[in-house]
């Protein structure tokens, strides 16, 4: 990778300090992509932790662990490092349910973070870190999850090398933020403040998306233009809510977390099947009592337990108990294998994920990159040598002007506009930040199932126009953006046409 290379060819140029920094840059680099995810407290991050996993590992009760970030990362054998402020780990088993232990024995005050690794295929391709929710934290979680993340700033005369490298590189590169339709007004800030230096930059919509969790809560009555109906109200309030975070977040998705935690996770078994089966034999007009509130449902007389139904609720909430009975009277002989696949489908889960992969996966190097560079910057920067600085930014524009390193062009000029660095006029801002937040290439030219040929035209119709807007009306820094723009659809344009 060029920035790698970059990396290794400035190292015997700068200071032992500045190279070894590079090499953990490197190290990063070649590391699966890091999407922190955060949220609010009680916004129910831990629980989709656990569904894009596939695992409930994620404590979600309140404990010590829900205080301390934890990194979910890819291991050969299954385990859990408690990771002390002076560098030493203790190796702690998971508890008998397969989750983190919700309390470490050890002085929660002397821990840095925790380091999960899990024989799991999701995180080889993602790192998850999982933080404590914003809002009602205590000053020491908010301290573990800036240091952690990289938020805090380091003094640039600092001699503590492992420090400054650590802080310089050890931000996350992508960002999940959970909201819940109690949205603050602040929780744009919010969300700036948690990622004001995640890989040393703001979050913005090449590198965060957002999710509506707990979408089943909805009061769909509410919702003009919903029907009555909760996921079409849960989609209209994530478009609210997109046009508040935005442009901080690439988009905003409805989901409900902790049905998609019982579906994925194996949470969700035979029992609870037949359960469910034995509910659906209830008279209509007494289920719908039974199912006006979680009182109500746990209370009332019926063949099926008490306990039973606590467990059920535990594990779907009203809504998926709703969606799982309305499944089996439509199909009676239906399975559990497919009744879980039904809540899957009704949890949003496989949205979520798809938008992940277009937002994050697709253009994980490039996000990286663009970290890197950032990283690399910080870094010397931090070495208070002016020499080394200008040698650092030399390197970095020479690399920035060759034709492969277009797709970190585009990245900067959206992190420019979205931040405001760079004011356009709105119409044009939406569509740089359209270009540049979608790999789907009909999405990105705002045509979604167009035909090649439509896509084509309009690409090269695009290209046109910015290369005249760059040259005759836009000022200097808006140029400079037009001109990448201009590229982006040059290069869309040749990749339609190949054949």
């Amino acid at each position: 990778m060029s920035v790698a290379n970059l990396c290794h060819r400035l190292a015997s140029q700068v200071s032992p300090r500045t190279a070894a920094g590079f090499v953990e840059v490197q190290r990063r680099l070649a590391a699966p992509l890091q999407v922190a995810v955060a949220g609010r407290i009680k916004s129910g991050k831990s629980t989709l932790v656990n569904a894009l996993i596939g695992r409930r590992v994620a404590p979600t009760d309140v404990g010590e662990c829900t205080r301390l970030v934890t990194r979910f990362q890819y291991g050969t054998v299954d385990r859990v490092e408690v990771v002390f402020t002076d560098g030493a780990k203790q190796v702690l088993p998971f508890a008998a349910d397969g989750s983190i232990p919700a309390e470490l024995g050890v002085d929660i005050t002397k821990v840095s973070h925790l380091e999960a690794y899990l024989t799991n295929a999701v995180l080889q391709g993602m790192t998850v870190i999982d933080t404590p929710g914003l809002g009602s934290l205590d000053a020491a979680s908010v301290s573990r999850t800036e240091q952690l993340l990289g938020a805090a700033q380091e003094d640039a005369g600092s001699d503590n090398l492992d420090d400054t490298s650590r802080n310089a590189v050890a931000g996350a590169e992508a960002v999940l933020y959970v909201v819940t339709q109690g949205v603050r007004a602040d929780d744009q800030q919010a969300l700036a403040a948690f990622t004001a230096a995640t890989a040393s930059r703001e979050a913005g919509p090449v590198n965060a998306i957002a999710v509506l969790n707990k979408a089943d809560t909805i009061v769909a009555e509410t919702v003009e233009g919903s029907g009555g109906d909760i996921w079409p109200a849960a989609k209209l309030l994530a478009e609210k809510q997109a046009s508040t975070l935005k442009p901080r977040v690439a988009d905003v998705l409805p989901v409900i977390g902790l049905i998609a935690e019982s579906a994925e996770s194996g949470g969700f078994t035979s029992a609870d099947a037949d359960a469910l089966h034995q509910l659906a034999d209830v008279d209509d007009d007494v289920l719908e009592t039974m199912l006006i509130s979680a009182d109500i449902f746990t209370s009332w007389e019926c063949d099926v337990p008490a306990g039973v139904r606590l467990r059920l609720l535990e594990k779907l909430d009203l809504y998926g108990v709703r969606r799982a009975v309305d499944a089996i009277r439509a199909e009676p002989a239906i399975t559990a294998g497919a009744l879980r696949r039904v809540l899957l489908d009704a949890s949003g889960l496989d949205a979520v994920r798809q938008r992940l992969a277009i937002v994050f996966a697709a253009r994980a190097d490039g996000i990286k990159a663009a970290a890197a560079l950032a990283s690399v910057t910080a870094l010397a920067h931090a070495s208070g040598d002016p020499g080394e600085r200008q040698r650092v930014h030399d390197a970095i524009e020479v690399l920035l002007a060759k034709p492969e390193a277009h797709q970190l062009r585009l990245l900067e000029a959206l992190t420019l506009v979205a931040s405001g660095a760079v004011d356009m006029p709105e119409d044009l801002a939406e569509e740089v930040l359209r270009v540049g937040s979608n790999a789907d290439l009909g999405a990105q030219l705002g045509l979604p199932g167009a035909a090649r040929p439509e896509l084509a035209a309009h690409a090269l119709e695009r290209a046109g126009w910015w290369r005249s807007f760059a040259s005759f009306g836009a000022t200097p820094a808006q140029s400079r953006v037009a001109h990448v723009v201009h590229r982006a659809y040059f290069l869309i344009w040749q990749q339609i046409r190949m054949p």
